[in-house]
């Protein structure tokens, strides 16, 4: 009874969607072409603001640098938090939209470099400001506490710890439940989740390994740091395949490998860049310690005169769901989307800083994933076996489908918010 009186709930409070499409959609094409990086999102953040001023929410801005907290206060109730984050990724855009981004903006280090959402952090926004704005103007349907959270710098796992280092806890109200989710390939459309681990743990490494440079005419006078580094990436994919038991999981990924300038002159040294994703801190540990013992085994093997340097980058925690909590949302959703909308899915090797909060907070948390690929093209790869050649996630062509993905969105946030806000539930 409870879960159909939150799906009438939850209708009544979206009875609006279609009216606000269209500003949702301008501003999610506002935040597509204007894209900001980690830790800058100084307009995006003024633009989630405004939109919450004008809801009527007490609006603090600046938190973490640049995060944003929304409150809507609305008589005795659980405190429910929505998250959504606001950076964008240094990627020149190549989708071919009117709207593609054309930005350049400065990185950490001071370089120049392309800005593009594609990572889909600017449907986020359109989402939980569509949420946040339906869920005001119907506030005779639900009781409690709405904190509506638009986080910085994800993608670089700042943004999540800078809100928390500058007081989340103790400025804002302690939340019921935290909520999030992402934009995933997948039919648009549908929603996907489960309990238990949802998205990985991630370690980003860099390594610097020491040779000793020469002409490249007299190799027998270096100590070469290309060949060290080459034999360093090929033994670091033993550690899955050999080390990893199969019923475990765990990528290991290279994404960099810097050396030298010119052909004919052997450099002295070669830097190397890492992600490591895993689901158990168990797993975790030893794919590190393996890391460890590889490049030092290597650097010692060529006679390297001094040990390599291995530098942490960042790192994101493990990411898992409450069980009750995600009970309750997934029969939030049965209860309102056709059960062919409402997947389950199991732990995506993506990683995320939103479990940040609820770790924080003690409060339970719970992440879900939206699709936004054309259903039709979707089932047409899937059939053909083709899913690995449709644009992820970081993807240079990566470009959600704006409806029903926009939509689904925004219903998915105001559904899971309603299970604990919504009358008759307790």
């Amino acid at each position: 009874m409870a879960e159909h009186a939150s799906s009438e709930t939850a209708s009544v409070v979206l009875t609006d969607l279609n009216k606000l499409m269209p500003d949702l959609e301008a501003l999610y094409k506002d935040v597509h072409a204007h894209p900001e990086l980690s830790m800058q999102e100084t307009r995006t953040a003024s633009l989630a603001a405004n939109k919450l001023r004008k809801a009527g929410f007490e609006v603090t801005t600046g938190v973490g640098k640049t995060g944003v907290v929304g409150l809507l206060r609305n008589g005795e109730g659980p405190t429910v938090m929505l998250r959504a984050d606001m950076d964008a990724l240094p990627i020149a855009e190549n989708t071919g939209l009117d709207y593609a981004s054309k930005v350049t903006g400065k990185d950490a280090e001071g370089s120049t470099v392309p800005v593009g959402h594609m990572c889909g952090h600017d449907v986020h926004v359109a989402w939980l400001v569509g949420a946040a704005t339906l869920l005001s103007q119907k506030r005779d349907a639900w009781k409690g506490t709405l904190m509506a959270v638009f986080q910085p710098g994800e993608e670089t796992a700042q943004g999540a710890q800078a809100m928390i280092d500058d007081g989340l806890l103790q400025r804002f109200p302690t939340p019921d439940v935290v909520l999030g989710q992402h934009v995933m390939v997948g039919p648009a459309g549908s929603v996907a989740g489960s309990a238990g681990p949802i998205t990985s743990a991630a370690d980003s490494l860099q390594i610097r390994l020491f040779g000793r440079g020469a002409h490249g005419s007299m190799p027998q006078a270096s100590i070469d740091p290309v060949v060290m580094a080459a034999s360093v990436v090929l033994r670091l994919q033993t550690i899955v395949s050999r080390e990893v038991a199969a019923n475990d999981a765990a990528v290991v990924t290279v994404g960099v490998l810097q050396a030298g300038t010119k052909e004919n002159v052997i450099p002295d040294d070669a830097v190397i860049k890492l992600n490591v994703r895993t689901f158990d801190e168990g797993v975790r540990k030893h794919v590190l310690a393996a890391i460890e013992r590889i490049v030092n085994a290597e650097a010692e093997a060529s006679g390297a005169p001094r040990k390599p340097e291995i530098t942490p980058l960042d790192r994101y925690p493990l990411n898992v769901n409450d069980e009750t909590a995600s009970n309750r949302i997934a029969a939030a959703f049965r209860g309102y989307f056709s059960p062919d909308r409402v997947k389950y899915t199991g732990p995506a090797p993506a990683s995320e800083d939103f479990g940040c909060f609820g770790t924080a907070w003690q409060a339970p948390s719970v992440f879900w994933f939206v699709g936004g690929n054309d259903p039709k093209v979707y089932a047409e790869a899937k059939a053909a076996g083709r899913l690995n050649e449709l644009p992820v996630n970081h993807s240079p062509q990566f470009a959600p489908v704006l409806h029903p993905t926009l939509e689904t969105g925004v219903e998915a946030l105001v559904v899971g918010a309603l299970a604990w806000l919504g009358a008759n539930t307790k």
